[in-house]
């Protein structure tokens, strides 16, 4: 310690003026008994030079060099160790400093500015503090950084980390506090928190502009403008109309002939391809008549498929309403003509059939103008055209009646904007996925193009015509299929072509989203008036089906079909229901909710037929949408539990009753029917049932019998009862099982 070293070398005795002082940290402090204090001793100490060097005899003395400022140096430090410089001949070694050089170490101390204490950390980019009414308000975004805090009020971070403690909250500086936590810090230094919220949509990321779908062009070109302003307006704006195809709609009832005329239009035999004969699809052709194309929309005549007829209609030009001329005008029929009529179109009518020997063209053209379709001949203004699609009669003049309808009717459509096109009927197809046969309605539809169609995004891999050859684009009014939907699109969709595809999975999401919040929706609450209704409900049976079908169009209609089968007795679960062939999850999916698997038109997979049988699961396939119901309901009535009814075969009169030792018997006569004895037997007297039970023994004489018929006499003991009176009717009834009808 030095002041150990001073204490002691202040005490010591003073040296001999012959010896010498020994070379070492403590040489000085050893010189002289007498000196003076340690601090008066510094400027001299700090003014000599080393003493290895040598001092020459002839040095030239000097004045002593000013004390360098704020410059110290303590007793038992060592001395730094200086560098010696090679000196120029002819010039002598000076010990002491330079003045120069205490000038200049003067002037950079001066120049080095004094220490200052650290400033508080400035308030981060998103904290505000505002004086309102004498209350300093701090506003900070979450979350809630302890440093972002403490910089927004001024303090020290380890201040509000021991505050934060104070309250057994151990966080460190790059962590995130409470809202209320942040409250409590603020108010204890004298601010107030606000917590700034964010706008509805903003957030820490750059805020989604929200997707809209494109405007839809008009569907036809604007009426000529007078004015010029107008009419510059209109150049500007301008959209190129083109004519285009008309869409052409078969409509009627099942079984009149609309697909083999559609076969005699495009020469094929579309028909003989359909289970039982009957249009179960909606079946979508371009034809070319005299170098101008014609779309045909064939659409099934079954009750079931309303859906797909109303859809059929809503796309459509023109309405070629199909009756058959055996047949006549048949419910289907009114029911295709009142959807013509609420699509607001042009309806014509063919009566098909016309060779066969039953036909009556008149009476079907009487029934036509019940239903205020007069035709021309009979001087209305509805067309109507007889044809023979066998015997291809009347086919031309159908067609040309068409185009002369499509002429008159001048349809247009733009070419250019964003594509859009409804879909008529969706499948999924093994080794393609999810397609849909779609009519584009204006644009064009390219390979490539991103879109949106119900709720599933997607991008058009390929594009398909009626005959399955691959196009490069479709026009307004051309029938196509597309590949490349991310699901199964619903019939009726429309197809919109965006911009990219990130609006088309944004939008995508959006919708499924709505959708799930749909479904999520709060359940109805039981009530008091539904209570025993849902109790009741409860007790009663329920067929699981698990639905497959071909097409989506169909699926609607077997669903509906089957919704509308209506029974107060038995419930129909439809467990899941898609398109596609029946796989192995369909399979577990019956097996795990005890469903029967419905294929319709569709196929088992290998894996799945084996899963099937392995389990015990039912797999029932039908091609004909007759049977299929049928035997839905077949299997909803064997659900139930077959009726007991009683059906009374014979009555006996008690003519006198007698005592025996082991009880009483009544001895009777049959009066109509047979008395039996495995039957049941019920005493009525005076017309009030006083007893029901079994025969204990029934005899005739001193023999048990089987049965008594009518008009013989016979003995009857019943069970436990031995209540028997004079003129009381005994009842023979038995108990049958019937089965019950939905």
């Amino acid at each position: 310690m030095a002041t150990k070293t001073t204490s002691k070398s202040t005490s010591k005795k003073p040296a001999s003026p012959g010896t010498k002082p020994k070379a070492g940290k403590g040489t000085a402090a050893r010189a002289d008994a007498g000196a003076p204090p340690v601090k008066s001793l510094l400027p001299k100490i700090t003014a000599r030079a080393p003493k290895k060097e040598e001092q020459p005899k002839e040095a030239p003395k000097t004045p002593e060099p000013p004390p360098k400022p704020k410059e110290a140096l303590s007793l038992i430090d060592e001395k730094p160790k200086r560098v010696r410089t090679a000196t120029p001949e002819g010039e002598k070694k000076s010990m002491f400093v330079p003045i120069s050089k205490v000038r200049e170490a003067e002037q950079q101390a001066a120049a080095t500015p004094p220490p200052s204490v650290t400033p508080a950390p400035a308030a981060p980019e998103g904290a505000e503090v505002i004086e309102e009414d004498g209350k300093k308000i701090i506003h900070l975004k979450a979350p809630i950084i302890v440093r972002e805090l403490a910089a927004a009020m001024g303090v020290k971070p380890f201040q509000v980390i021991g505050d934060l403690m104070s309250m057994n909250i151990f966080v460190n500086l790059t962590q995130a506090v409470e809202a209320d936590i942040a409250s409590k810090i603020c108010e204890k230094h004298g601010f107030v928190f606000e917590r700034e919220r964010r706008e509805k949509g903003a957030g820490v990321h750059k805020a989604e502009t929200k997707v809209e779908l494109p405007p839809a062009p008009p569907s036809k070109p604007p009426e000529a403008a007078t004015t010029t302003e107008d009419q510059k307006e209109q150049k500007e704006t301008a959209i190129e109309f083109k004519t285009r195809a008309p869409i052409v709609t078969f409509m009627g009832h099942v079984d009149h002939g609309k697909t083999t005329l559609m076969d005699a239009i495009r020469k094929s035999r579309v028909a003989a391809g359909e289970a039982g004969g009957i249009t179960q699809h909606i079946g979508a052709y371009s034809v070319k008549y005299k170098d101008h194309p014609i779309t045909f929309l064939d659409t099934p005549g079954h009750a079931a498929f309303t859906a797909m007829r109303a859809r059929g209609a809503n796309v459509t030009d023109i309405v070629v309403l199909i009756v058959a001329a055996d047949d006549g005008i048949m419910p289907q029929t009114i029911e295709a003509l009142n959807h013509a009529r609420a699509a607001n179109v042009e309806i014509m009518v063919a009566i098909t059939k016309i060779d066969l020997p039953g036909a009556n063209i008149d009476r079907v053209k009487a029934q036509l103008q019940e239903r205020d379709l007069a035709p021309e001949d009979w001087g209305g203004k509805t067309i109507v055209i007889p044809v023979s699609a066998v015997k291809n009669q009347g086919v031309t003049e159908l067609l040309e009646s068409m185009s002369l309808v499509a002429e008159v009717a001048e349809l247009k459509a733009t070419e250019s904007g964003p594509a859009r096109a409804t879909v008529i009927e969706a499948q999924v197809e093994q080794g393609r996925g999810p397609t849909a046969t779609v009519i584009v309605r204006s644009g064009t539809l390219k390979a490539g193009d991103p879109f949106i169609c119900g709720r599933y995004d997607g991008k058009v891999k390929s594009l398909l015509d009626d005959q399955g050859k691959p196009m490069k684009s479709a026009g307004p009014s051309t029938p196509c299929r597309v590949l490349g939907f991310a699901g199964l699109p619903g019939a009726g969709d429309e197809l919109v072509v965006l911009k990219n595809e990130r609006e088309a999975k944004q939008l995508a999401s959006e919708r499924q989203d709505v959708l799930r919040m749909e479904k999520l929706a709060a359940p109805q609450r039981a009530t008091l008036e539904n209570l025993f209704d849902s109790i009741a409900a409860g007790q009663r049976p329920t067929l699981k089906i698990v639905l497959k079908g071909d097409v989506q169009g169909s699926m609607e209609a077997l669903e509906g079909s089957l919704k509308q089968i209506d029974s107060k007795k038995v419930d129909l679960d439809i467990v899941h229901s898609a398109v596609g062939p029946i796989s192995e999850n369909d399979v577990l999916l019956a097996t795990a909710s005890n469903a029967v698997i419905i294929g319709f038109n569709v196929k088992v997979e290998n894996v799945a037929a084996n899963t099937a049988k392995r389990e015990g699961i039912q797999i029932k396939l039908y091609s004909i949408i007759y049977e299929l119901l049928d035997q839905v309901k077949e299997a909803m009535a064997g659900l139930l539990e077959p009726e007991t009814r009683e059906t009374v075969i014979g009555h006996a009169e008690i003519r006198k009753v007698f005592d025996l030792t082991k009880g009483r018997v009544a001895g009777c006569l049959v009066t109509d029917g047979r008395m039996q004895r495995t039957a049941r037997a019920r005493v009525t007297r005076n017309r009030t049932p006083i007893y029901d039970g079994g025969f204990h023994t029934l005899r005739r004489f001193q023999d048990d019998v089987k049965e008594v018929r009518n008009g013989l006499e016979c003995g009857i003991k019943l069970g436990d009862f031995n209540d028997y009176e004079v003129g009381d009717v005994v009842e023979c009834y038995v108990l049958e099982k019937v089965p019950q009808k939905l």
